[in-house]
C-alpha cells in the first residue's frame, strides 16, 4: 500500500476520479489520431489537463508534451514505413525545430499566453483561406527549390514553428503541412510525413527543458501517451492509405476549430 503510493506522489493521478482519467484516455487517443493525420492534438489535450485539479498550466504544458511524443514518434514510424518521406530534408529541419522548441519551452516560463495568441489566430485564418481558396494546392509535389535554398527555407521553418510548439504548442502539425505545402511545394501527404518527425523533434526539445525543470506529471502523461500511441498508428495509416485529398479535408476542420478554440480564449480568458 505504503509503496504505491510513493509510486503515485507527483505522478498526478493520486487522488485522481476514474471520470477524469477516462476523459484523458479519450482525448489522448482522438489527439493522436489528430496529430497523425493533420496535427492540431493539443486542441484536446491541453484543454483536459486543465481539468486535472491543481494543475498549472506550465505542468500541463510539458505533460502534454510527453503524451503527444508517444503519438507523433508512432505515426513517423507509420509514415516512413508506408510513405517514405524524403529524409534529408526532414532531419536537419527536425534537428533545428528541436533547438527552436527547447528555446520557446523556455520563453513558456516567462510570457502569458494573452501576448501572442491574437497573432496566432491571424495566422491560422491566413491558413485556413489559403486552403480553403487554393483547392489543388497540396495536391501534387512541386518543389518551389532546389539545393541549399531548398534546405535553408526547411530550417527556417523548422526553427520558427518549432519555437511555437515550445511556447503554446496546439497546432504546430498544421503549420508545418502548410509551411510545408505553401513555401516548398509539397503535397498534402509528403508534408504531413515529414511534420511528424519534425514534431517528434519539438516534442523531444521541450522536454529536455520540462524534465530537469520538474514541470512534469508522469503518471498523467504516461498515460496520455499510451493513448496518443494508439490513435496515432490508426491515423498514420487512414492519412497514408487515403491521401492528400482526405489529409486537405481533416487539415481545414481542424483549422477551424483551432480558430475557434483560441478566438473564444482571447474574447473570454479564464479568470
Amino acid at each position: 500500500m505504503f509503496e504505491a503510493a510513493a509510486l503515485l506522489e507527483g505522478s498526478g493521478l493520486e487522488g485522481m476520479q476514474a471520470g477524469t482519467i477516462a476523459l484523458i484516455v479519450l482525448a489522448g487517443f482522438a489527439a493522436g489520431w489528430i496529430d497523425a493525420v493533420v496535427g492540431g492534438g493539443g486542441l484536446l489535450q491541453l484543454p483536459v489537463l486543465l481539468l486535472v485539479p491543481g494543475i498549472s498550466p506550465v505542468q500541463a504544458l510539458a505533460t502534454n508534451k510527453l503524451g503527444s511524443i508517444f503519438g507523433t514518434t508512432t505515426s513517423a514510424i507509420t509514415y516512413y514505413r508506408r510513405a517514405q518521406p524524403d529524409l534529408k530534408t526532414a532531419l536537419p529541419m527536425a534537428g533545428v525545430a528541436l533547438m527552436g522548441s527547447f528555446g520557446g519551452a523556455i520563453l513558456a516560463t516567462l510570457l502569458p499566453e494573452s501576448v501572442i495568441k491574437p497573432v496566432i489566430i491571424a495566422a491560422l485564418v491566413a491558413v485556413g483561406l489559403f486552403t480553403l481558396f487554393r483547392p489543388t494546392a497540396g495536391e501534387l509535389t512541386d518543389l518551389r527549390y532546389s539545393g541549399s535554398r531548398h534546405y535553408a527555407v526547411a530550417a527556417v521553418i523548422g526553427l520558427v514553428i518549432g519555437g511555437y510548439d515550445g511556447l503554446i504548442g496546439p497546432g504546430t502539425g498544421s503549420f508545418l503541412i502548410i509551411a510545408m505545402v505553401a513555401f516548398m511545394g509539397y503535397n498534402f501527404l509528403a508534408a504531413s510525413a515529414k511534420a511528424k518527425i519534425v514534431n517528434m523533434a519539438t516534442n523531444l526539445g521541450a522536454l529536455a527543458f520540462f524534465i530537469p525543470s520538474g514541470h512534469l506529471l508522469w503518471g498523467i502523461g504516461l498515460v496520455l501517451g499510451a493513448a496518443n500511441m494508439c490513435g496515432g498508428y490508426l491515423g498514420a495509416r487512414m492519412a497514408v492509405a487515403k491521401g492528400s485529398k482526405f489529409i486537405r479535408v481533416v487539415f481545414l476542420l481542424v483549422v477551424g476549430a483551432l480558430i475557434l478554440k483560441l478566438g473564444y480564449d482571447v474574447l473570454f480568458p479564464a479568470s
